[in-house]
């Protein structure tokens, strides 16, 4: 059930990255957009091509922000590494694996007392089996929300340390969302870990609880990212309202 969790909420947060980063580019251009999450692009680029390096693919048109009108991240649309099957896996994976292990060093030393007060038991290795238990997530979901921004209002924020801490997890987390042109070898990559992984522990009985220390950080992106879709999804209602206000005078 822990790798079914962890393939569910993995893919929770990069559609809601996605979701955030198309929400935003609706409002401000993207190479806007990808300057100012520059270190989450500068770290998923890097993961990118670390993952053609170790598959033996060829680096083609990996950049930071394109010089065409786009100005989103050029990465290797096509790669052909020379490891089968599990070569592509390795490519989609290690940019989300940079991010996370990117999130989690920056909470380590920059934001403990985030860390430390919001909740981190929500998120966790249990799925709902039932209707009533996915209320009850979505009821947590808010919860979770809640004491993320309480957690904020009661930092201090003053303190460059917090203030570096927010601007990394959010650069970080909206950078989870797949690259142009590999969004399905991203979403592919984590179904078949989950499955595989999900196998390997049916099969030789490995150890469940050995990801216990991931779940903290989890809740963190999901948190973040909760924050970022109720934020933007506010911030473009009311442009489009103005939009309309003004179209109707």
């Amino acid at each position: 059930m822990v790798y079914a969790a962890w393939t569910f909420w993995l893919l929770v947060v990069v559609l809601a990255a996605w979701g955030v980063r198309e929400l935003l580019t609706g409002l401000i251009k993207p190479r806007v957009l990808n300057a100012v999450l520059l270190p989450g692009t500068l770290v998923g680029v890097a993961g990118h091509a670390l993952g053609l390096l170790v598959t033996g693919a060829t680096i083609r048109d990996t950049t930071l922000i394109k010089d065409d009108d786009s100005g989103e991240p050029g990465t290797t649309a096509d790669p052909q590494p020379r490891i089968p099957v599990v070569g592509p896996i390795i490519i989609g994976m290690l940019p989300l694996i940079a991010c996370a292990a990117a999130i989690h060093f920056a909470a380590a030393y920059l934001g403990r007392p985030i860390l430390g007060t919001i909740r981190t038991n929500i998120v966790g290795p249990t799925l709902p089996t039932s209707l009533a238990a996915l209320w009850q997530l979505l009821r947590d979901l808010v919860t979770l929300l809640e004491s993320f921004i309480a957690a904020i209002r009661a930092s201090d924020l003053t303190n460059w340390k917090t203030l570096l801490f927010l601007y990394l997890t959010t650069c970080l987390t909206v950078r989870m969302a797949p690259f142009p042109g590999t969004a399905r070898g991203t979403l592919g990559a984590i179904l078949f870990l989950g499955i595989l992984a999900g196998l390997l522990t049916w099969l030789f009985d490995l150890e469940q609880s050995a990801g216990a220390k991931v779940w903290p950080i989890v809740n963190l992106a999901v948190a973040t990212l909760l924050a970022l879709l109720l934020i933007a999804l506010l911030i473009r209602g009311a442009a489009l309202l103005v939009q309309i206000i003004r179209s109707e005078r």
